[in-house]
């Protein structure tokens, strides 16, 4: 049997499409037997940016056989099965994660559940504020104040505009050679801005909703698109929440950046950083050394993965 590399550029649920080196087309291939990535149960075994050997068979369609260690890796709680775990994409070099200031109003809590995808694997991590066109004075105070959390954690903020052009160049910069992988909730304008960096691409968009000031969903399969100024984007279906239930208490507390630094000091090594004495996390907060909306947010997940863990502890009674 004769095996081909390969990587995957587009999955769609039970087929994934591969691209094999010297071969004009993309390759929809199966997959075969049972995968887990340790204890995780996937609804989704093969990510788009993951190496795999395939077979083609007698029908014309190719068979993954084999899917190639991983540098690294984004997952989440699936927002459908709830003990399970779905791949977002494998083999990247960095995350984008696109938010709005307005139309839709930022969710601050949404960028540190997202870092919590991305800071396991240390993937670096840039934030792009959209729809900069848009921003009138107090939406500037806000991106002003976003630097001032993000910024000192090594985090980059980026202001961007995929009608007027504002910050397409920096991003450019950024995307340059490298492969990333673009987040957002529904509605920042992704698509759009897709779109606006790569012409041609042609990825649908819609109209936010008067209603509820939310967007719909415009993508529905992750898929990995050229870039012709050089590197490689692997757009990903809008993300309305995020949850958690898939980590511990101690995953959450490693990756949020300056709580890990700071814990170090906690008289407690088991230390969750509420009520024990002696907690470092806690003074730094007082301090005005942890920002306190980090603080919230690490809080506000931790209680979320008590609780689920409580409840599915109740059902198995």
């Amino acid at each position: 049997m004769q095996l081909h590399q390969g990587t995957v550029i587009k999955s769609t649920g039970s087929w994934y499409q591969v691209q094999i080196p010297g071969r004009s087309e993309l390759l929809a291939c199966r997959i075969t037997g049972k995968h887990r990535l340790g204890n995780y149960k996937l609804t989704n075994p093969v990510a788009v940016g993951d190496f795999v050997e395939v077979s083609i068979e007698s029908d014309g369609f190719g068979m993954i056989r084999t899917i190639k260690p991983r540098t690294n890796y984004v997952v989440r709680q699936s927002p459908r099965q709830k003990h399970q775990v779905h791949f977002l994409a494998a083999n990247i070099d960095q995350a984008i994660l696109v938010v709005t200031i307005v139309e839709p109003n930022i969710k601050q809590g949404f960028i540190d559940r997202y870092l919590l995808m991305t800071e396991p694997y240390e993937i670096p991590t840039v934030i792009v504020c959209n729809k900069a066109d848009l921003y009138d004075e107090d939406a500037l105070d806000i991106l002003g104040g976003l630097g001032m959390i993000y910024e000192p954690l090594g985090y980059t903020i980026l202001a961007c505009s995929a009608l007027d052009g504002t910050g397409l160049d920096a991003l450019k910069g950024v995307l340059k050679d490298r492969r990333s992988l673009i987040s957002g909730q529904s509605g920042v304008g992704k698509s759009t801005l897709i779109n606006a960096l790569q012409p041609g691409t042609d990825l649908k968009t819609t109209i936010l909703s008067d209603h509820t000031g939310k967007g719909q969903h415009t993508t529905t399969f992750a898929e990995m698109f050229p870039l012709t100024f050089g590197g490689e984007i692997i757009d990903t279906p809008g993300i309305k929440t995020l949850s958690f239930n898939h980590l511990t208490v101690q995953d959450v507390s490693h990756n949020f950046r300056e709580i890990f630094e700071a814990s170090d000091q906690c008289r407690f090594g088991d230390c969750t950083h509420r009520n024990e004495p002696g907690c470092a996390v806690k003074a730094a907060v007082e301090e005005g050394k942890i920002h306190t909306l980090r603080y919230m947010n690490y809080i506000q997940i931790l209680e979320e993965i008590e609780n689920q863990n409580y409840w599915e502890l109740r059902e198995d009674v």
